[in-house]
């Protein structure tokens, strides 16, 4: 479901709520009939982001409603904490008209918007607020934070719905959905077009896996081609290598690479990105059973690699070597980046709000880093430790999918290694957003589930640079 949440520019007229910034000053951004600095002095307030003091106003034969809010310093990071509280503030409202701080207004009003996000199964609890009102502010600043908003919404969506109506097939169908060319690996086509990976992770289940392919080419003509490629798994229980019940309960969100690579295809024609992007999805559900691989298989990937295979829930590299070696192979594109839900010890490294990022090549790494931090999807660069490399060797095959002793250990690194067989010699980047990638509060821009995290600083890197 998209963001229920409507933005729009207008003028405040007699709004019955309306929102006026203010600063560290105590200073409102529009004069007001009412004693703003001795109303704010009286609650104390300090002028913070995020910070709001509501006060009744006259409005006619009613009373009304001025939500006075704080701003902190201004900067891109403040006013997305200033626009998620107030949004937060106004649940079960009809609309809210807004005043919006200096700066940046985009950054402003797709926090806003995406505080507005819910998923539920039913109607129980209180909606959010209907319609978001900006008086004055710059209609394609609205607009664009109204399809980041929506593009973050839609992975989210899809990493939120339950494995019960999920499967790869129906991922394809959504990716469909997007209005773009698409191509569709079924079963037999994956079988003989040599992806090894993507089958065997699917074996166990009833559910076929599938690689989506998604093509966008801009209305002007250009020779730059970035592919992205994104871990679909649609519910990992761990194969064989069963995970315990706990750490199984979000594992429907286990896909959210996936969808953060469907979610940015469908929104680059509408913010005009000036570069040719080709989407991969590689899909599967891994799932036990009598059909389902077994630790110390061999497989063969797309390309001809084999991998020996220590640990089944160690999947997600598994179909993402497939795809990566066949971008290389087929698609011949300038850079190459991957998202994935891969590895809980990027978790231990860099906790839930930063996201990681292998790259071998310098430049591409600070594009993304520079991207995450204009769009708050925060990446850190992780190491490439060459020395590590040996804990992927095996007696049997090219490689092992995971370390065979325990001497190394730096799980999410030997995960990045592991998929730089994969990626060729061109510019490649890893995102590991195990640890981004699910929220477990409501708080902020997050709604508890999936963050749509990657959304962001992909379009911002694709739109931008």
């Amino acid at each position: 479901m998209p963001i229920e949440t409507s933005a729009v520019v207008g003028d405040p007229g007699d709004a019955e709520l309306l929102a006026v910034p203010f600063t560290s000053d105590l200073s409102p951004s529009v004069e007001l009939h009412l004693p703003v600095s001795e109303l704010l002095a009286h609650y104390e307030a300090k002028g913070e982001a995020g910070e709001i003091v509501e006060v009744p106003v006259p409005r006619g034969d009613g009373v009304g409603r001025v939500l006075l809010y704080g701003v902190g310093d201004g900067s891109p990071r403040a006013l997305r904490k200033a626009g998620a509280a107030l949004t937060r503030r106004v649940k079960g409202r009809q609309a809210l008209t807004i005043v919006p701080p200096d700066g940046d207004v985009s950054a402003f009003a797709e926090s806003a918007l995406l505080a507005a996000y819910t998923f539920k199964i039913g109607s129980a609890g209180t909606k959010p607020v209907r319609e978001l009102r900006f008086a004055g502010a710059d209609e394609g600043q609205v607009r664009r934070a109204e399809i980041v908003a929506q593009a973050v919404a839609l992975a989210r969506d899809l990493a939120n719905t339950p494995a019960s109506v999920k499967n790869p097939a129906w991922l394809a169908e959504r990716a469909a959905e997007q209005g773009l060319p698409v191509q569709i690996w079924d079963e037999e086509r994956l079988q003989s077009d040599g992806f090894g990976g993507i089958l065997a992770v699917g074996r166990g289940s009833v559910s076929p896996p599938r690689l989506i392919q998604l093509s966008y080419t801009p209305a002007e003509p250009t020779d730059r081609h970035v592919v992205l490629v994104g871990k679909g798994i649609t519910f990992d229980s761990g194969g064989l290598s069963l995970k315990p019940t706990d750490n199984m309960k979000t594992q429907k969100t286990d896909m959210a690479g996936g969808a953060v690579v469907i979610a940015v295809l469908g929104a680059l024609a509408k913010l005009g990105a000036p570069v040719r992007v080709t989407g991969l999805v590689a899909a599967a559900e891994n799932m036990p059973s009598g059909t389902a691989q077994r630790p110390s298989d061999v497989i063969k990937h797309y390309g001809g690699t084999t991998v020996e295979v220590l640990n089944t829930d160690a999947e997600g590299r598994l179909v993402l070597a497939d795809a990566l070696a066949y971008a290389d192979a087929e698609l011949d594109p300038d850079a190459v980046v991957d998202i994935a839900t891969l590895t809980g010890a990027i978790s231990v490294a860099l906790g839930r709000n930063v996201g990681a990022v292998y790259a071998s090549d310098d430049a591409l790494a600070k594009e993304l880093i520079d991207a995450g931090q204009e769009s708050d999807d925060r990446l850190w660069r992780m190491p490439l430790i060459e020395d590590y490399a040996p804990a992927l060797e095996s007696p049997i095959a090219d490689l092992s999918n995971i370390e065979a002793g325990s001497t190394y250990g730096a799980g999410s690194i030997t995960a990045a290694l592991f998929l730089r067989e994969f990626a060729g010699r061109r510019p490649w980047a890893h995102l590991d957003i195990a640890g981004v990638g699910r929220s477990t509060v409501d708080e902020g821009a997050l709604t508890k589930g999936a963050t749509g995290f990657g959304v962001r600083v992909l379009l911002e890197w694709l739109t931008k640079s």
